[in-house]
């Protein structure tokens, strides 16, 4: 059987990426016209002008629509924070794991207002709709889990870690509380909470 030339590759994921973001888009749309509940799977596929096989292929339901960014930042952040420099080991220094994740806070917060349409979006929605705001819960237990594994490569105990992935997270909801939505913000209300740790 033949493979498919690196050129038909390159066609085929051009075709999947447009699909995926014509699917987003349309989801939007059509969650700030009619509010996420009042949107069906039926609905976000007629308007990205694509079969319901196609909106499955991308995205198990319309939640994850939502929230379908997530894994790729999660990992891309991941990748990025690996690389940042760190006392070796952290050992059981909590200040040291602390300082380490400071950086990885901004590195997210970063990624996660890279477009602030977006985002504002995407906070909205999600302050609106129950399920949604349980979810997102969900999503900061992932990223509590994320920084306590790169911790803990960085050779920090498993105890220093957890808690300074937690404390992390809680710099986070601080400063995303206080950020109140407001995209320009978000990053330096994030790092004002880890530095009154300090």
């Amino acid at each position: 059987m033949d493979r498919p030339s690196p050129v038909e590759d390159s066609l085929r994921e051009r075709k999947r990426r447009r699909a995926r973001e014509s699917i987003v888009e349309a989801a939007f749309e059509l969650f700030t016209e009619h509010g996420f509940e009042g949107v069906t799977v039926a609905d976000i596929a007629e308007r990205a002008e694509v079969g319901r096989a196609t909106f499955f292929r991308h995205f198990g339901d319309k939640q994850e629509v939502v929230f379908g960014d997530d894994p790729d930042i999660e990992t891309a952040v991941a990748e990025e924070a690996r690389r940042l420099p760190a006392p070796d080991p952290i050992g059981d220094s909590l200040p040291d794991a602390l300082a380490y994740l400071r950086r990885f806070a901004a590195l997210l917060v970063a990624r996660m207002t890279e477009n602030p349409a977006a985002y504002r979006l995407h906070e909205r929605i999600v302050a609106e709709t129950p399920e949604l705001r349980a979810r997102s819960l969900l999503k900061q237990r992932r990223y509590a889990e994320a920084m306590t594994t790169l911790l803990v490569e960085r050779g920090a105990d498993v105890r220093t870690a957890r808690l300074a992935a937690e404390t992390a997270l809680a710099c986070y909801y601080a400063g995303h509380a206080t950020a109140g939505g407001d995209p320009a913000r978000l990053a330096a209300d994030v790092d004002a909470a880890f530095a009154r740790l300090v």
